[in-house]
């Protein structure tokens, strides 16, 4: 008793910390009940009774989490049968838009329709206003830099660059690119983008953490306008979000 009331005290921290985490629990078989928690990193915490079944769900759960869907599997071990229903509870999904640019503004009303909570962070303070951006969760009139930390980034993040700044997009893409993001995008023309890429490289990121930015950002829509520009963009995203809970 006294190791579940444990157990179920981390997945809450978990749960308020917004971290991805996967709970275990035997549904049939000789060790139901028993339950273990499982972090991305593969810690564990709990026992399902058997050490073969707790390699092969932790294994599971590993692919699990990082397709952020549930679950019910059926393992062999010690010769039995059990069945394990692996639930994952992935971090809300959260959307930093670096820029508070037109297309800021539509791009924040179609996120928070498909349920993102909704961030923008610019420095300048005549164009992130309150009046412009009311609709947003949170409006930080900072420098990335300075707004922004490693803590910002899990695995339900998706960063939008759209200043065309680099001193404003560069460093949370560089926050980006070494966190578990998983969507990164940036506005701009492959000019731009090359003039970014050598300077996120000066910055230490490696070619396989810029192959992660999606430039041009958005599906090929063949949109000018700022509403049609966040079009784009958010069905992108949608289209990343989407295949990331798909098996390969």
């Amino acid at each position: 008793m006294a190791e579940d009331t444990l157990l179920y005290e981390k997945l809450e921290l978990s749960l308020k910390n917004e971290e991805l985490v996967a709970l275990s629990t035997v549904i049939a078989g000789q060790q139901v009940g028993n339950k273990m928690l499982i972090w991305p990193d593969g810690t564990r915490l709990g026992d399902l009774q058997s050490q073969p079944l707790n390699e092969k769900t932790a294994l599971r759960a590993g692919e699990l989490l990082n397709l952020q869907k549930s679950e019910r599997c059926l393992f062999e071990s010690d010769g039995l049968q059990s069945e394990v229903f692996i639930e994952v509870f992935p971090p809300p999904p959260k959307l930093i838009i670096v820029g508070a640019v037109h297309a800021a503004i539509p791009l924040i009303t179609f996120a928070k329709v498909l349920g993102f909570r909704t961030i923008v962070v610019d420095p300048r303070s005549a164009f992130a206003t309150p009046q412009r951006f009311s609709h947003a969760d949170e409006l930080i009139v900072e420098w990335p830099h300075e707004a922004l930390s490693a803590a910002d980034f899990n695995e339900a993040t998706y960063l939008v660059a759209l200043s065309h700044d680099e001193k404003l997009d560069n460093p949370a893409l560089k926050l980006g690119l070494e966190s578990p993001c998983l969507y990164i995008g940036a506005l701009g023309s492959k000019k731009t983008h090359g003039r970014r890429v050598k300077s996120l490289q000066e910055m230490g990121i490696t070619e396989e953490q810029l192959a992660k930015i999606h430039s041009p950002i958005g599906l090929n829509l063949g949109g000018r306008s700022p509403e049609e520009i966040a079009v784009a963009i958010i069905a992108e995203i949608v289209t990343v979000r989407n295949s990331s809970q798909q098996e390969k």
